[in-house]
């Protein structure tokens, strides 16, 4: 215990030493600034393919409405509603004398909304996936944070095309087109490689783990570099890659190159994740131009709160039109009360400061990612049992009958033709297809052919199941329908960070 505590001792001062040399050196310099670029191109992807690729895709797709709304849609109205309230600001700062008329332009406030609209709950989530808690929560906020990025980053992109004085109703259309091709495009290239990386099924490389690694990990930065090269966006394909590639190319791999890659992209994740918030409390104090304005402060925080509420609430509220698992209200003020922003802000405001108005907006970004990240993480266990929010992982129901049909198709047809694992395709397809079905299925998948008896099986009882919870089940039949899911869709991803059940009534 002597000998730990010297070592606990000695590594702390080294530290200390190390942060003394560091901010030393940014005195001597204080040209030297964070480039955006190396962010946006060597950290943020291997964060957004992390969060993909161990996502926990049974829970994704059954609410994957959902997530789709708040991410696409919710961040619409935050970025508009953030817009509009920061203008009003700025407004009233050339009132009181804080600022000059033309300093600050719509698009200036459009683009504070824009970047501000990424939320960045990481802290949140890394206490959620401890305590377990509810699953529904978990994975809306999750999703909507992995899509959330994205669509910021696209979305302030397609403003930052206006000039910085004027905005014209036919640059505002071109850069809606423009941010529907991009996002079209690149999930074209995410697709793209995903079926490229499957042929690995026909390479007898399951006897080189190593080798299975490298070309996973080569094949999935080789996405980010397309797109980048095609002038899309390369972080929304990496996002769809990291997804099919962990619902398909995963079960390609051997047992050692699943755990090998799974290790490498959470270390990957964990060095970029705590560079950048390093960073970030360095730049506080090392940025050479930084301008508070307290007006426009101020406005960031009630606008950030306002955008929040509207977001949530009216959205869960059509949700729940449609839906028979509604959203809880508490599900719905712990989802509003996680709208914490992160490194993508930081990053996307770091981008230009040459003026004074994105200077005010770095700084102010700045403002809001510590102390959210600060006070609204460290509340986080309080809230929970403020809001009575069980603190365990609860599978719910699959209720839709088509997504049900899908995942059953998928382990029918989609996974053998790209994967190892799945009943042979030709005992799946027509006889006319036998022999496009010999082309594509896998030796190995010829050692599996008692499954296909087995998710016809499951799929009818589980459609069975799901027809009688229609009907007034009671909660015995749905616990029963929850096992059988398990038991169908077990080995979608492997990687979900969702822990299983500790608890069950």
């Amino acid at each position: 215990i002597c000998n730990l505590t010297k070592l606990i001792a000695n590594s702390f001062f080294v530290c200390l030493q190390n942060i003394r040399i560091v901010i030393s050196h940014f005195d001597k310099h204080p040209d030297i600034f964070f480039n955006p670029e190396i962010f946006f191109n060597l950290f943020l992807p291997p964060i957004i393919f992390h969060g993909a690729y161990s996502l926990n895709q049974r829970l994704f797709f059954n609410k994957i409405g959902s997530v789709l709304t708040f991410a696409f849609l919710g961040t619409l109205i935050s970025c508009g509603i953030i817009g509009a309230c920061m203008y009003g600001f700025v407004k009233l700062m050339v009132q009181l004398g804080h600022a000059a008329a033309g300093d600050f332009h719509l698009t200036d406030c459009l683009f504070f909304g824009s970047l501000m609209s990424a939320t960045d709950p990481v802290s949140v989530l890394a206490i959620f996936a401890e305590l377990q808690v509810d699953s529904d929560l978990y994975i809306l906020l999750f999703g909507e944070s992995i899509l959330n990025d994205a669509v910021a980053i696209v979305l302030t992109y397609a403003i930052s095309t206006y000039s910085t004085s004027t905005f014209e109703a036919s640059s505002f259309f071109l850069s809606i087109g423009h941010f529907i091709a991009v996002f079209a495009g690149s999930f074209g290239i995410g697709l793209a490689y995903t079926i490229v990386t499957h042929l690995t099924k026909f390479m007898q490389l399951n006897s080189h783990p190593l080798l299975e690694t490298g070309l996973f990990f080569l094949l999935s930065w080789s996405t980010f570099l397309s797109a980048e090269a095609c002038s899309l966006s390369g972080i929304v394909a990496v996002m769809f890659c990291g997804i099919m590639q962990a619902h398909y190319t995963f079960h390609n791999l051997s047992a050692e190159a699943k755990v090998r890659t799974k290790q490498l992209f959470e270390c990957l994740n964990f060095l970029a994740e705590n560079f950048i918030f390093c960073y970030i409390g360095l730049a506080l104090f090392t940025f050479q131009k930084h301008i508070f304005q307290v007006v426009f402060i101020c406005g960031a925080f009630i606008s950030i709160l306002v955008a929040r509420v509207c977001n949530v609430y009216p959205l869960s509220f059509l949700l729940n039109l449609g839906q028979r698992n509604k959203i809880p209200f508490s599900i719905q003020h712990m989802m509003m009360f996680s709208g914490l922003r992160g490194a993508v802000a930081f990053a996307l405001a770091a981008q230009d400061t040459t003026t004074e108005a994105r200077r005010v907006i770095f700084s102010t970004t700045l403002l809001v990612v510590l102390l959210t990240v600060w006070v609204l993480g460290s509340t986080t266990i309080p809230m929970l049992t403020c809001l009575d929010i069980r603190w365990v992982l609860l599978h719910s129901v699959l209720s839709q009958s088509v997504l049900i049909e899908m995942f059953c198709h998928s382990s029918r047809y989609l996974r053998p033709a790209l994967t190892h694992s799945g009943p042979p395709l030709t005992s799946t397809l027509p006889l006319w297809c036998t022999p496009v079905a010999k082309l594509l299925t896998s030796p190995h998948a010829y050692e599996n052919q008692e499954q296909l008896k087995d998710t016809e099986d499951n799929c009818s009882s589980l459609k069975t199941d799901v027809t009688e919870d229609k009907q007034g089940s009671t909660g015995d039949k749905a616990e029963v329908a929850t096992q059988q899911q398990d038991d169908l869709l077990e080995g979608d991803l492997g990687l979900g960070q969702c822990a299983p059940p500790a608890w069950t009534e």
